[in-house]
């Protein structure tokens, strides 16, 4: 699959089949997210990986009553130090995550509704670095649908000099 395609394919999946993610998978994605480009190589994440599944359960409350979060394979908190551009860098890594997902076979969902103060409580977070965006990865339970998204046209302007 070209980039292009993984673009593409990737959707928001809140369906998952509770299957472990394979290691080696997960190694894959979490070295796509590595590789990611950050202001001045600063690389200012840190990605604490959930893969146990009585703490999958025990995050649904957490992040908003979002169900689907206990049947995923893996739930990564996405943290960042406090840096400039660091919010953005991280983004960028998730990312990539998310796409190489995509490329094997797996479904992600960006979570940013949860509580953070619960969250601290539940998983032992680093203190040099702030949660800032979370992401649920699984094998789809099902084929989520397209969302319409706005033409080209809407979203474009071109300035010809």
């Amino acid at each position: 699959m070209d980039v292009l395609d993984a673009v593409d394919k990737r959707k928001s999946v809140r369906s998952y089949t509770g299957e472990a993610i394979d290691q080696d998978d997960l190694d894959k994605m979490l070295e796509a997210a590595r590789q990611a480009p950050s202001a001045k190589n600063l690389q200012p994440w840190k990605f604490i990986v959930v893969i146990h599944p009585t703490v999958l359960k025990d995050l649904v409350s957490i992040c908003c009553d979002q169900a689907f979060v206990q049947d995923a394979g893996a739930f990564i908190i996405g943290m960042a130090k406090d840096k400039k551009w660091a919010n953005t860098d991280l983004v960028i890594a998730m990312d990539h995550l998310s796409l190489a997902a995509v490329e094997l076979g797996y479904g992600t969902c960006w979570i940013g509704s949860f509580d953070h103060d619960a969250l601290k409580e539940k998983v032992d977070l680093p203190e040099d670095h702030d949660v800032k965006v979370c992401m649920s990865i699984g094998i789809p339970a099902e084929e989520p649908q397209s969302p319409t998204k706005k033409s080209i046209d809407e979203l474009v302007e071109w300035i010809e000099i």
